[in-house]
């Protein structure tokens, strides 16, 4: 580990907005704020939505200075990024923010039975190999359900046609109501007030992808608790891009 890296991890040793879980720790030591986040940490009753895989915290913080009056807990496992996002909330005196360093797999012993009322899912890696490690896959969507109101919605904002198409058969097949989707989300007309103003956070590699020319896709569907959930069982064509800091693609055509 560099000594950059080494630096950054002592230092968000010591902020007070940040919980580092990760499943070396979480085995040992229990998560005892589980079902507490309102009063033991935000101070409010405030609805509470996470961002998974929240990178460099980007979108967590933009979305907490766009909704003063809503919580907002950032997750990843990877600290030296997160260290960006929880640095500068403290820095603006945010106090609707948190970041949670730990496995996504891990997500449901940090939450309780409906504590949580929205997932934003921003750039996903498509684990177009892996259905189990799609973050809107049926399994994780089981997990969510653990811990989230019934209905509770869940965002997905993509640069991957995979996973985008995948996610639109999970939620199809499935009946999930559909609350909103575009395959060109910055190219649509007649957008609803809130959907706008998502427009106005863009991470840095978002802006970069939108350079390229892709197309960014976003789309929003509630989590009902009720019905079991079946996973597509179709051929999706694969991502013939490489996007920034993902894995290379598959040799294969399709993948499901």
């Amino acid at each position: 580990m560099s000594k950059g890296k080494l630096a950054k991890f002592a230092e968000m040793n010591t902020f007070s907005n940040v919980f580092q879980y990760p499943f070396s720790v979480i085995q040992s030591v229990p998560f005892t704020m589980k079902g507490h986040w309102r009063e033991q940490y935000f101070g409010n009753p405030n609805p509470i939505v996470l961002e998974l895989g929240c990178g460099k915290g980007e979108y967590t913080v933009g979305l907490a200075k766009l909704y003063p009056d809503v919580n907002f807990i950032g997750i990843d496992i990877k600290g030296a990024r997160m260290w960006n996002g929880a640095k500068f909330a403290l820095e603006q005196g945010l106090k609707n923010v948190a970041f949670l360093r730990t496995n996504i797999e891990l997500i449901d012993r940090f939450f309780a039975p409906n504590e949580v009322q929205e997932i934003w899912l921003t750039f996903s890696d498509p684990q177009m190999k892996n259905a189990r490690k799609r973050l809107t896959s049926t399994y994780f969507m089981e997990r969510y359900r653990r811990f989230m109101v019934d209905g509770g919605i869940v965002h997905l904002k993509t640069d991957s046609n995979f996973l985008f198409t995948y996610t639109s058969y999970m939620v199809d097949g499935n009946t999930l109501p559909l609350l909103f989707r575009t395959d060109n989300l910055y190219q649509t007309d007649g957008l609803d007030a809130e959907t706008s103003k998502i427009l106005s956070i863009q991470t840095y590699y978002e802006s970069m992808w939108i350079e390229r020319g892709l197309n960014i896709k976003y789309q929003k569907f509630r989590l009902p608790h009720a019905g079991m959930l079946t996973e597509p069982d179709v051929d999706i064509p694969l991502d013939e891009y490489r996007s920034y800091h993902r894995s290379k693609r598959s040799s294969l055509e399709t993948g499901r």
